[in-house]
């Protein structure tokens, strides 16, 4: 998911999550989805605490950064499985975010390889994992010259992610993040209203929490616009 450091966009014009590091999307499991592997699993499981158990800072970004040389590893291991390519590229994403300036774009183009290859592979992979988290990176990182941003790609994008997973928190949850960024705040709300209705997910409870309080608080800050 990717967020830029406010001295980063200053220097290059550069990136940016919600709510702390690079909000790469991390899919909701449905019925349909086939388990992640044991190695999958560990990779999502370690992210989830390395970003919201622990603040930003030097030891965040070089745990993330060791968590990124395990992730690189999956589609090595496991070159014909969709989630492979999806994990290592949320946690490059993420990678991206912690970056000093002369990195994070590199990264960001190495996670849209890793997303689009995905994409490629299988589009409903991960309940549209990787349509979700390349639709972040279109809309976070700055357009031509400067980086590969493209806000209607990313509208395309999650428009199909929320049509092919529509219980998927985080599809929701970064359709309606797009909208507020483009002054859409009706249907930004809808949007995200909508989110909240979306059963808690028990198997996850520290990424549903999380992630169910930054939407509140994206509702709170524009309840009052229109």
């Amino acid at each position: 998911m990717l967020k830029i450091k406010p001295f980063m966009a200053a220097a290059i014009l550069i990136l940016a999550a919600g709510a702390g590091p690079v909000f790469a999307a991390a899919p909701t499991p449905q019925t349909t989805t086939p388990a992640l592997n044991a190695d999958e699993l560990q990779v999502r499981n370690e992210w989830e605490k390395l970003k919201f158990t622990l603040p930003e800072g030097t030891k965040q970004t070089q745990l993330m950064n060791r968590l990124g040389q395990i992730a690189d590893q999956l589609p090595v291991k496991y070159p014909n499985d969709p989630a492979a390519y999806i994990w290592d590229g949320i946690i490059t994403s993420e990678r991206a975010s912690m970056a000093s300036m002369f990195s994070a774009l590199g990264l960001a183009k190495q996670a849209k390889a890793l997303l689009e290859k995905a994409y490629a592979m299988d589009p409903k992979a991960l309940d549209a994992g990787a349509a979700t988290s390349l639709a972040v990176l279109y809309y976070r990182v700055p357009g031509f010259p400067i980086g590969f941003g493209d806000v209607n790609k990313a509208r395309a994008l999650l428009q199909q992610a929320v049509q092919i997973a529509p219980n998927n928190l985080d599809a929701e949850y970064f359709y309606g993040d797009f909208l507020v960024g483009q002054h859409e705040y009706a249907h930004a709300r809808q949007v995200l209203t909508a989110a909240l209705a979306i059963p808690v997910n028990p198997d996850r409870p520290l990424w549903d929490n999380n992630r169910r309080l930054v939407i509140q608080h994206l509702l709170n800050t524009i309840k009052d616009k229109t």
